[in-house]
């Protein structure tokens, strides 16, 4: 990549698959954003661009490089495997790292209180899978082929998301009169099938018709 692409992508702002960090100073930090890009359709950090686009560049590679190799292989699970790219901006070394989306999902991060937590990339955030989420991810890599029987609980979900437009998990209990597993599985075999999508914000989850 050259320093004009370099340029187009800080233009276009930090996003699902971008990140601007000036410097790597938390393992644990820079792990969880690596975890989200895999874990969701990959994405590439610009080390040494501050959070408004500004270039600052980094004053050590190595070191930058050090603290991502431990963040993809120690802070993470399974490991990530990064690629890094070095590209002089300005006078100044821009370093590029990309992260690919994961065959091996889910992904997680060792944090802060020593547990591991899968994250997936919101916008321009790293946010904490919710069980649903995990469960699409596992199943997704595990290539599993689903099959739908429509019962009185597909088709009583189908209609209300078909007049309300969206659901979210404790409707959902409650529309069903089912367990919260028995909920979560329903839904996890109709997102599987491409027949309802998971929306999540940094507040909440929702579901809707594809």
């Amino acid at each position: 990549m050259n320093r004009t692409n370099v340029r187009k992508l800080i233009f276009e702002g930090e996003s699902v698959t971008l990140d601007f960090k000036k410097t790597i100073t938390s393992c644990e930090k820079i792990a969880r954003t690596m975890v989200s890009f895999a874990n969701n359709k990959g994405g590439k950090l610009l080390i040494g661009v501050a959070d408004d686009g500004t270039i600052k560049g980094v004053k050590s590679e190595e070191e930058e490089k050090y603290m991502i190799d431990r963040a993809a292989h120690i802070f993470s699970r399974p490991a990530l495997e990064p690629t890094f790219e070095e590209i002089y901006v300005d006078d100044k070394v821009v370093l590029l790292v990309d992260i690919p989306a994961s065959d091996l999902k889910p992904h997680y991060a060792l944090a802060e209180d020593g547990k591991w937590w899968a994250y997936v990339r919101v916008k321009d955030k790293s946010v904490l899978a919710s069980k649903i989420v995990l469960e699409v991810l596992k199943r997704s890599s595990n290539d599993q082929g689903v099959l739908i029987e429509y019962s009185d609980n597909e088709r009583t979900l189908l209609g209300h998301l078909e007049k309300a437009g969206r659901v979210t998990m404790k409707e959902c209990v409650e529309l069903l009169k089912v367990g919260r597993r028995r909920a979560q599985n329903l839904l996890v075999d109709l997102i599987l099938s491409g027949i309802v999508k998971i929306n999540t914000t940094e507040k909440e989850e929702y579901y809707t018709a594809c």
